[in-house]
């Protein structure tokens, strides 16, 4: 059996820890090809998604990848993100997560012709990133 990584472990453990405190969970993703998000919300090859409950609807955090769906301007999309894909995982209202490092994207995942970004909000953006570090939650 080869190594299992601990990143969807901690994703899944800041998402419980942000639900149970009462904070909006956020993901950071470095868009590749095997991305599937909105491409008309994507800038500089990465995208910040709010995967609340209040969010999302058929959330799904396996040890590979991040399924769910949710409305983006007013229409249901289906993401799909690799979990190798995600930078990091943090509360909105303190910033507090885990980050991690993630190679540059390969190509920009596109959405299909006809979508267009419309007058919603941009989500708050990560802390800044350097090396991979963990802060301790009281």
């Amino acid at each position: 059996m080869g190594d299992v990584s601990t990143k969807p472990y901690f994703i899944r453990a800041i998402y419980e820890w942000c639900s149970d405190c009462g904070f909006t969970p956020y993901l950071s993703v470095k868009v590749d090809e095997r991305t599937r998000v909105p491409g008309e919300y994507v800038k500089n090859g990465e995208i910040v998604l709010n995967v609340s409950l209040n969010a999302t609807r058929n959330l799904t955090i396996n040890n590979e990848i991040i399924q769910f769906s949710a409305r983006f301007n007013g229409v249901s999309r289906e993401v799909s993100i690799p979990v190798d894909r995600v930078q990091g995982i943090f509360a909105r209202e303190n910033g507090q997560g885990a980050f991690f490092t993630v190679e540059a994207p390969a190509a920009l995942a596109v959405a299909p012709a006809g979508e267009t970004a419309g007058g919603e909000t941009e989500p708050p953006k990560p802390p800044a990133t350097g090396k991979a570090k963990l802060k301790l939650i009281k």
